[in-house]
């Protein structure tokens, strides 16, 4: 492990003795979520792992040090704002200029798999964004999918994106999708993207074999684990695409490119639905934490029984 990678002793004794770990981001709550909701939702999510029976493991780069399983004191810095923002090429920056930033999807798979994390829990994937025929703005979450041997349990593609661009372009890098408990892949805010799930996996324990076999054959590709929103949570459909279209339509407005147009659209969405939407996506993001320390459980036990042969 580099020196500029730290990782707390609690998580480093767990995947020392092949107990389970959840990793989590935590561009959530620096930039996706407001205070004092995200401070709020980091212990919950932390709270989530440990009750399903796992070891949360947040991750963000701190002082110039990425570190792998944050302190509340350390939660508290990232929730107060600030950090910038770190995909995976941004890591080595910040690292070697002493820098603070959350880290994406695609950064905390990196730093997870160097941990010895095989298991992530977020929110939405990046993905190919709307109109990428021209602009080329494909989210880096899918290039590090390619080479991160992490499972990934999320809403699915945030829907402020191309959904069928991104499954083609999660098919064409080996990437396995799976949807959790319905035949659909979900599109984050809403339970069905409109599109079919390439594949459909009914319990923890069938992700955990797939997983287990998927690596065991060599590959050293991530995997999706689509979770949908519950249908207590989900966006109203109608709302969703209206303001969708007119948040779509005031980032061409303003020219808004490249990483600022999630967090654009997300923030325009939270003001135009009147918080529905940061309900809903902290609600997808408790469960997919929940369903996250079981895979990773379930994971650790197949691990083990593969030990003891």
């Amino acid at each position: 492990m580099p020196d500029a990678v730290r990782v707390a002793p609690e998580v480093a004794d767990a995947v020392a003795d092949g107990r389970p770990v959840v990793a989590l981001e935590s561009t959530l709550l620096a930039h996706g979520l407001p205070a004092p909701d995200n401070r709020q939702v980091a212990a919950e999510l932390e709270e989530l792992v440990r009750a399903g029976g796992a070891v949360p493991a947040t991750i963000a780069v701190l002082d110039g040090t990425a570190v792998v399983g944050l302190s509340p004191t350390e939660l508290d810095r990232v929730c107060a704002g600030g950090l910038a923002k770190l995909s995976g090429r941004d890591l080595g920056v910040a690292l070697g200029l002493g820098l603070d930033g959350a880290t994406t999807v695609a950064s905390s798979c990196l730093l997870a798999r160097m941990a010895g994390i095989a298991v992530f829990g977020t929110g939405g994937l990046g993905g190919v964004h709307r109109g990428a025929r021209d602009s080329w703005d494909v989210s880096a979450d899918l290039a590090t999918l390619a080479t991160t041997p992490v499972l990934v349990v999320c809403s699915g593609v945030k829907s402020l994106l191309d959904v069928p661009a991104t499954l083609e372009q999660l098919e064409t890098l080996s990437v396995p999708v799976l949807s959790f408990g319905t035949d659909a892949f979900p599109g984050f805010y809403l339970r069905d993207s409109g599109r079919a799930a390439p594949w459909r996996v009914d319990d923890v324990a069938a992700l955990a074999e797939i997983a287990a076999a998927h690596w065991a054959l060599g590959s050293m590709s991530g995997i999706v684990a689509a979770n949908p929103v519950s249908p207590a949570d989900e966006l109203n459909p109608e709302l969703h695409d209206r303001v969708l279209g007119e948040a779509l339509a005031l980032a061409e407005q303003r020219s808004v490119r490249g990483r600022d147009v999630t967090p654009m659209l997300l923030d325009y969405f939270h003001t135009a639905t009147g918080g529905a939407s940061l309900a809903c996506n902290i609600a997808l993001v408790r469960a997919n934490a929940g369903l996250a320390a079981r895979v990773a459980g379930a994971l650790a036990d197949v691990r083990a029984a593969v030990r003891a042969r």
